[in-house]
């Protein structure tokens, strides 16, 4: 089966248009990052700044890089992309916490308070914000693009191929905003959100580790490389999830236990405290972005 897609997502100018996305978007990041370190009234951490661009960084590599472009010739290279878009990047940008680090003031002064002060914006927040939509929502967008018939429409569509990579990074982070920066006595539940979250991939993984059949008959004609057969790579592609997700979550939810028993964990919401003094937002839309 031909890979219709291929010419299109390899196509430079689909990289580079992506890559100057990117790239925009880490400017106009470090430009309100910049704007807060410096400033009289707020003091921010370098590392908040090295995560967010970390999380672009994953994010070009997945869509954007030479190695983006391999994705049609292993399932273990089309695996990675949703790791990264999905498991790696989205924490890493929400530990940059964008809301209050990353935005220029005149931007968060203006046009943020004017959005989020909308009643439909705040409803529409709320409703994306609440964890059970966004377990659901993650759990839903990796379950279902790995159906065969979704997997196929994917790889052999360039707006569906994009269509997929843009729902796996939005799922994910709307899976990782409440654990990065729960709400108040919200980490014991964040421990079982992580725990539960592994059982869809577990299965999906088993499923694909243990098959004696290739699942997606699609990369019986791709070349192959390192020599790889389409059901070796598919087993490494299934382990590669396994192991990251496994790892990524076992590391999030250790660091949510030992603030649970931390003494000081009570009184700390989050592994990250973003506020937006030094912004011109006031109190209540401070306390609103920090109940997404």
């Amino acid at each position: 089966m031909t890979h219709l897609h291929h010419a299109a997502l390899g196509s430079s100018r689909s990289s580079v248009l992506l890559t100057l996305i990117l790239v925009l978007t880490a400017l106009v990041y470090l430009k309100g990052w910049l704007s807060v370190r410096f400033s009289h009234v707020k003091r921010t951490s370098a590392r908040r700044a090295f995560s967010f661009l970390a999380g672009i960084t994953l994010i070009w590599v997945a869509v954007a890089s030479p190695i983006a472009a391999l994705d049609h010739e292993l399932l273990t290279i089309h695996m990675l992309q949703h790791l990264l878009l999905m498991t790696l990047a989205p924490p890493l940008i929400w530990l940059g916490a964008p809301a209050s680090h990353g935005l220029p003031r005149r931007f968060a002064g203006n046009m943020l308070v004017s959005l989020w002060r909308s009643h439909t914006a705040q409803r529409f927040a709320a409703a994306l914000g609440r964890p059970k939509f966004a377990w659901l929502a993650a759990c839903g967008a990796l379950v279902g693009w790995h159906i065969p018939i979704f997997f196929s429409l994917g790889m052999q569509s360039a707006p569906w191929h994009r269509f997929e990579q843009l729902s796996f990074l939005a799922t994910g982070l709307l899976f990782w905003r409440p654990v990065v920066q729960p709400a108040a006595g919200r980490d014991l539940s964040m421990i079982l959100y992580l725990f539960f979250a592994t059982l869809p991939c577990d299965i999906l993984s088993g499923l694909l580790v243990f098959s004696d059949r290739v699942v997606y008959p699609m990369y019986f004609s791709s070349s192959h490389l390192l020599g790889f057969s389409p059901l070796v790579d598919q087993q490494c592609a299934a382990a590669l999830m396994w192991t990251c997700v496994t790892v990524v979550y076992l590391v999030a939810g250790a660091m949510l236990t030992m603030r649970v028993l931390s003494p000081q964990g009570s009184s700390e919401v989050g592994l990250v405290q973003p506020t937006l003094r030094g912004t011109g937002i006031g109190p209540d839309v401070s306390q609103g972005l920090g109940a997404i």
